[in-house]
């Protein structure tokens, strides 16, 4: 893997500015672009050193603070350690930002985001690579179905809900998606049940797309955050192989 530069960067959207980190390959070059979609709790140095471990395989690399419209990251006080079930407040504190992110709001968002990397020099022409973790899956399936011109490669790691009974289940959504998807479904994950799964694979399926999902069996919600106490190294590790793949695959000119 190559030395890569990360520096914090402003983004202006249709609301404001969105903080963001950028990690991209310290060589001078432009390189394929990918744009991040964080977890729950938000744009926080775990984070960040996810975006520099995939920037030093050959991309640029834009992570955007999701919750920009709360404040600068860290939005919330978080541990350095996260463990949901001894700090259930952290919760409380971020779920009303996640239900505050609507199709309108994300569709906003990521257009700024996807321009943001158009003009970036460090970011070589053509279509770009997705992926999002936790809520940021689901953010992903949808930002993709909206910029399907744009976007060469979806992926998606303990993603939740991918299936429900609303008009704007991302599950709904696929048929629009032009790149090639890959989704990895922890085993232990109570967001994505085993019908869960095997729906959304079936709407996947009848949008005739490319895709391929798995389940990591044993691999709890969270699993590639290695802050967290989901974190799963083995996981984690079969994550990146699977993501930089991915990207390899379409976004390399």
């Amino acid at each position: 893997m190559t030395a890569t530069h990360g520096i914090s960067v402003d983004v202006q959207t249709p609301d404001g500015v969105a903080d963001a980190y950028v990690a991209y390959p310290d060589d001078g070059a432009a390189h394929p672009g990918v744009l991040v979609i964080q977890d729950g709790f938000g744009l926080r140095p775990s984070l960040r050193s996810l975006a520099d471990r995939i920037a030093a395989h050959g991309y640029t690399v834009l992570l955007p603070n999701a919750y920009y419209r709360h404040g600068r990251a860290p939005v919330i006080e978080l541990p350095d350690f996260i463990d949901p079930v001894q700090r259930p407040e952290i919760f409380q504190q971020v779920f009303p930002m996640i239900r505050e992110l609507t199709p309108e709001l994300l569709r906003s968002d990521t257009g700024a985001y996807l321009g943001w990397l158009a003009a970036s020099p460090q970011v070589s022409e053509g279509k770009v690579g997705l992926t999002g973790y936790c809520m940021g899956a689901r953010l992903a399936v949808l930002a993709a179905a909206m910029f399907p011109d744009r976007v060469a490669a979806v992926a998606g790691f303990h993603g939740g809900p991918l299936v429900t009974d609303t008009p704007d289940s991302p599950h709904l959504t696929v048929g629009n998606i032009t790149g090639e998807l890959y989704f990895a479904h922890g085993g232990e994950d109570h967001h994505m049940t085993a019908e869960h799964i095997a729906q959304f694979d079936k709407a996947l399926g009848a949008a005739g797309v490319r895709y391929r999902t798995e389940v990591y069996e044993g691999a709890q919600h969270g699993y590639t955050q290695a802050d967290t106490s989901a974190h799963d190294p083995a996981a984690a590790e079969r994550h990146y192989h699977e993501l930089l793949a991915l990207f390899d695959r379409n976004l390399r000119q």
